[in-house]
C-alpha cells in the first residue's frame, strides 16, 4: 500500500496540481493587493471618494456611522461593499488567468509542417524536386 501511495504522489499530475494550487494562492494574494491597494482607490475617487469596503446596510434599529462601529457593537450588517470588492477581485483574477492560459496555449501550438518540396525517386530512393521529370541522380524518368 505504501508503494502505491508513493506512486500516486509522484505522478506528474499530482505534482503539477500541487504546484498550480501554490502558485495560484500566491497569485491570488498579488491580485487581491492590486485590487484593494491600486485599483479601487482611483475607482472610489472617480465615484466621489467612495471606499467600497466601508459600504454596508445596517440591519439593526440602532444607527451606526461606520462599519467598524457596527461590527464592534455586534450589530447585524450586510456588507455589500466588501462583496463588490470581492466580485471585482474575482473578475480581475479570472481575466488575468484567461490571458495567461491564452498566451500559454499560443506558445504550445505545434508549428505547421513545412510544405513538401521533394519526392523520392522510385529507383534510387534519392530526394528530387516535386516538379522534376527525371531523377538528377540516376537519370531515370519519373
Amino acid at each position: 500500500m505504501l508503494k502505491d501511495f508513493k506512486a500516486f504522489i509522484l505522478r506528474g499530475n499530482v505534482l503539477d496540481l500541487a504546484v498550480g494550487v501554490i502558485i495560484g494562492a500566491a497569485f491570488g494574494k498579488i491580485i487581491a493587493s492590486f485590487v484593494a491597494d491600486i485599483l479601487m482607490p482611483p475607482v472610489g475617487l472617480l465615484l466621489g471618494n467612495v471606499d467600497f469596503s466601508t459600504l454596508f446596510l445596517n440591519l439593526s434599529h440602532t444607527p451606526y456611522a461606520t462599519l467598524a462601529e457596527a461590527k464592534k457593537a455586534g450589530a447585524p450588517t450586510m456588507n455589500y461593499g466588501i462583496f463588490l470588492n470581492n466580485v471585482i477581485d474575482f473578475l480581475i483574477v479570472a481575466s488575468a488567468i484567461f490571458m495567461v492560459v491564452k498566451f500559454a496555449s499560443k506558445l504550445s501550438k505545434p508549428k505547421p509542417a513545412a510544405a513538401v518540396t521533394t519526392k523520392g525517386c522510385p529507383l534510387c530512393l534519392m530526394d528530387i524536386p516535386l516538379a522534376a521529370k527525371k531523377c538528377g541522380h540516376c537519370t531515370s524518368a519519373i
